[in-house]
């Protein structure tokens, strides 16, 4: 069992694994910066979250739920969990863009679905992500795989966060440029620090093993 202050914030999950060391920036450098996309997203998820919750037919809405796991050690909240008639509960997750080809916006959903679980004593076995682009919902299983892909992220980014270590950069242009800590980061400079200390430390062994 973990201690509320042992929590994960499930966000970091998603961080992870689009960018260990833009998670590490966020979550233990406490660093931050806004740019187009992070605009968007958040204004998103503040009105999803500001709007009331409400009964549509057989379908109770909750909006902006806080979950947790003291089994997990992980803690966040869902944009909107649907409680059916039937008893199925469904976990909603808004983004601003498009279905991914990473998993990593899967993983936050599951991760909130397997919170929710352990505080209502019962199995949640699908959710679904709404993309603002597309505009419709893409719908997620959690299946085995999906659960211990959580687990795994989990602890890999507990490992990081108790070092207090932040991975170093792996420019990629893609996801690099996109990112509105790329000026915090500097991923350009530091692929070019690296390539410059192995040349310095490959020469510097040539000229010591020379006789």
């Amino acid at each position: 069992m973990f201690e509320e202050d042992q929590f994960i914030a499930i966000s970091a999950l998603q961080h992870w694994l689009y960018c260990p060391r833009q998670c590490a920036l966020i979550h233990v450098e406490q660093a931050w910066a806004e740019n187009k996309f992070t605009a968007e997203g958040r204004v998103m998820h503040e009105n999803v979250h500001e709007g009331a919750d409400e009964t549509r037919g057989k379908i109770r809405i909750t909006r902006g739920m806080q979950v947790d796991s003291k089994i997990l050690g992980m803690s966040g909240q869902c944009d909107v969990v649907e409680f059916h008639a039937d008893g199925r509960v469904l976990v909603v997750e808004y983004k601003r863009g498009k279905p991914k080809t990473h998993r990593a916006d899967e993983v936050q959903l599951c991760a909130q679905a397997m919170c929710l679980e352990e505080m209502l004593g019962s199995k949640i076995p699908a959710g679904a992500l709404f993309y603002g682009e597309k505009r419709r919902r893409t719908d997620v299983a959690f299946d085995e795989a999906l659960r211990t892909l959580v687990k795994a992220t989990l602890e890999e980014v507990r490992a990081c966060f108790f070092s207090g270590k932040t991975p170093m950069a792996e420019y990629e242009e893609r996801r690099c440029d996109a990112c509105s800590l790329i000026d915090h980061c500097q991923p350009k400079a530091m692929r070019f620090k690296r390539g410059a200390q192995a040349w310095f430390s490959s020469n510097l062994k040539s000229q010591i093993s020379k006789p």
